[in-house]
């Protein structure tokens, strides 16, 4: 043990035990914590560094050593030698190269920072960001003068074989690195890139739901980033004057006022202290920290009156009769456009809110038409008259081709139609009439008209099955099963219209109209949830239950893979479930290589900061994908209700919009799948899988397979 120098703990002459380990790291977060607090005196950083991020910077350290020794040696730059430095650039590139999961140089970044952040990893200079250039950057062991010889066989081999649970529990942590390291950036020096990041936090902040887009993009540029290190710490007093509005990035705080004590607790993506620089009024209540280690976002009172302005400024208001009847907001365009007098303009107006007539109106004075638009009926007379033409001239066999071609032509171009807005045609007279009477034995509308063959009809005393099928589940491989999950869980996704998820949140009752296919795509995913819980629970002996979940893990790892992320989730939250997460003496016989999969799907389901693992998961897949589809109702449920769909008797169509993005982002592109050989019996099992519904009954067959220790 240690005592060090007292300047640098500020504690007079109190001695301080600290493990030698980590000593070089606490004076380098000494100096980098004095550097900060110079620039932002809120963004304070933990002062000694956490086990697990110590130990993922000896395992990578040793990695690097073990496969890239060049990367670390003594560097000379503008006639100075730096000794035992890494390249950042360097150490982008050999991480990416280490584990698919890492995708882009940005995320690796965000990896590197979490060493950076808690001085595992430093900057010759006492730099505060990672930064992807020929940076110099020093792993802590190297910082030590008497430092151990690193290169010992057993060190490197254990190392290797932590590897990759160090690059999940980085790639686990980065992100949010990643973004504090923006965060921390004074307003002037982010980027662009930085800002759309910063944006794309905030999309999904429920303080913050209610805001325009032009807002958001505003705050992005001005948000700080604070964070407290231990819980009892006042914010600010009743009282004192309002300066800043704050929300809560991760923690919880109490609010108090005199006499009264606490009156509630504000939590994760609340925020407070909006309403003393609206009103230019003293702080209506007190702040104190509920927990050790809060962030926040903060808008200082300058800022937050500049964008109040900027948003007036901005906004075009017409009137009739002295109301407002349509709200418009002016906005940089993305590109130069053309008005109606010819001339060019930077910026483009977007609809705010208005009455639903205006809105129509506006639109269609704005819009440009198609030169080349015909209405549905002309347009239908015509593909009739080419459906039916008959060739005047040419041999028996070339009319016979003709009239083939014409036909083949029309129902083509038909069946994309359809695929694009089957439910519009349905409700059009003409299209109606040219499909019953010329089409209809070839084609059924997106889905619509053969639905009543896809919905189960359960016999009401059914209870589930009494045995599991492992027999079955043995013969059949993983990848089978995954794959024609895949193609029954697309049909049931390609026939969900987008009105469907219209109605079911503004609630189906008020259209009267029918959301079936939505329904059944959700219960199946109940179903493979159940299926899960049912053959595990119905398996009573302990090694092939052991296999059971080991099958279930290399099912959802293949899902993954096929971009199924409903089927994917829906099986690990069936292991996931207490009837089977409870069984102890299962888990602890299941390979160490499957427990960590398992946890790594895990913690894809981490709820934090908005599902921002599974988002980031997304954002990283190309289409087509199957969604998770409770996860993206729950996103439309989050705008309805956090958004007033009428704002001063005017329809609120920026939250339309957003509905729309929603939505938008739902739709994919056709799934092509790979000829695969036509498993019958797999076909069928994964098409009428029978499961126990009742948890309670799934409860008792878990205690009878692995009672309760006493």
């Amino acid at each position: 043990h240690y005592r060090p120098r007292s300047y640098l703990w500020r504690l007079g002459s109190s001695p301080l035990s600290v493990r030698k380990e980590v000593l070089p790291a606490v004076e380098a977060r000494w100096r980098r914590s004095a550097l900060m607090s110079s620039s932002n005196p809120s963004g304070s950083l933990p002062q000694v560094p956490s086990e697990k991020v110590m130990r993922a910077g000896k395992v990578l350290r040793h990695a690097i050593l073990s496969k890239a020794p060049h990367m670390i040696r003594d560097r000379k730059f503008h006639l100075k030698t730096y000794r035992q430095c890494c390249v950042g650039t360097e150490l982008v590139d050999w991480l990416s190269q280490q584990s698919p999961s890492v995708h882009s140089r940005v995320q690796a970044v965000g990896m590197w920072q979490v060493l950076l952040e808690e001085g595992v990893l430093n900057h010759v200079d006492q730099e505060l960001n990672f930064q992807d250039k020929y940076l110099f950057y020093r792993f802590l062991d190297d910082e030590q003068e008497d430092a151990p010889p690193p290169n010992e066989e057993e060190e490197k081999k254990e190392g290797e074989e932590e590897l990759q649970d160090t690059l999940l529990l980085l790639s686990q942590s980065g992100p949010d690195a990643h973004m504090r390291m923006i965060l921390r950036k004074l307003p002037g020096q982010r980027t662009l890139d930085d800002l759309e990041i910063i944006y794309e936090e905030l999309l999904h902040i429920q303080a913050l739901s209610h805001l325009s887009t032009s807002v958001k993009r505003e705050l992005a540029g001005v948000l700080i980033f604070e964070a407290h290190a231990k819980a009892g710490t006042v914010l600010f007093n009743q009282g004192e004057e309002g300066t800043s509005w704050y929300i809560i990035l991760k923690g919880s705080v109490n609010v108090v006022i005199y006499g009264k004590g606490v009156v509630c607790t504000l939590h994760e993506g609340d925020d407070f202290g909006k309403l003393a620089l609206v009103n230019d009024a003293p702080r209506a209540a007190s702040i104190v920290l509920r927990e050790d280690n809060c962030h926040f976002l903060r808008v200082d009172k300058e800022d937050f009156n500049r964008i109040l302005r900027d948003v007036e400024a901005n906004t075009v208001r017409l009137k009739e009769h002295q109301q407002d009847v349509l709200v418009l907001e002016k906005s940089p365009s993305s590109g130069r456009t053309s008005n109606q007098s010819g001339t060019s303009s930077h910026y483009k107006y977007n609809v705010m809110s208005g009455t639903p007539e205006k809105i129509l109106e506006h639109f269609l004075e704005t819009m440009r038409l198609d030169s080349h638009f015909a209405e549905s009926g002309i347009g239908f007379s015509a593909l009739q008259g080419t459906y039916n033409a008959r060739a005047s001239q040419g041999s028996e066999q070339e009319r016979l081709d003709f009239a083939l071609n014409n036909k083949r032509r029309v129902v083509r171009l038909v069946l994309r139609w359809v695929s694009v807005h089957g439910a519009h045609l349905q409700e059009e007279e003409a299209s109606l009439a040219f499909l019953e009477v010329g089409l209809l034995p070839c084609l059924t509308v997106c889905g619509v008209l053969d639905t009543v063959t896809l919905l189960p009809t359960p016999l009401p005393e059914q209870e589930g099955p009494t045995t599991g099928s492992i027999a079955s589940l043995e013969l059949m491989s993983s990848r089978d099963l995954a794959y024609h999950m895949t193609v029954y869980d697309w049909e049931l996704f390609n026939c969900v219209h987008e009105h469907e998820l219209i109605f079911h949140t503004f609630g189906r009752q008020n259209f009267r109209k029918t959301t079936a296919n939505l329904d059944l795509f959700l219960r199946r995913f109940n179903e493979l949830q159940l299926w899960v819980i049912t053959e595990v629970c119905l398996c009573g002996q302990l090694s092939k239950r052991v296999q059971l979940l080991k099958k279930f893990i290399k099912i959802a790892a293949h899902c993954k893979e096929y971009k199924n992320l409903n089927s994917f989730f829906a099986i690990i939250m069936g292991m996931s479930n207490p009837a089977v997460s409870r069984l102890s003496q299962t888990w602890e016989r299941l390979p160490s290589k499957f427990k960590k999969f398992f946890a790594e799907f895990e913690s894809l389901m981490d709820p934090s900061r908005n599902h921002r693992a599974y988002r980031l998961t997304v954002a990283k897949l190309d289409p087509p994908i199957i969604p998770f589809m409770p996860l993206l109702i729950k996103d439309m449920t989050f705008t309805h209700e956090g958004n007033k769909t009428f704002i001063d008797s005017l329809v609120n169509f920026e939250k339309m919009v957003s509905f729309a993005v929603i939505v938008k982002g739902c739709l994919s592109k056709i799934y092509h799948f790979l000829p695969y050989k036509n498993h019958q019996e797999v076909r069928s099992y994964v098409r009428q899988l029978n499961v126990i519904d009742n948890q309670r009954t799934l409860s008792q067959l878990s205690h009878k397979l692995e009672p309760r220790r006493t």
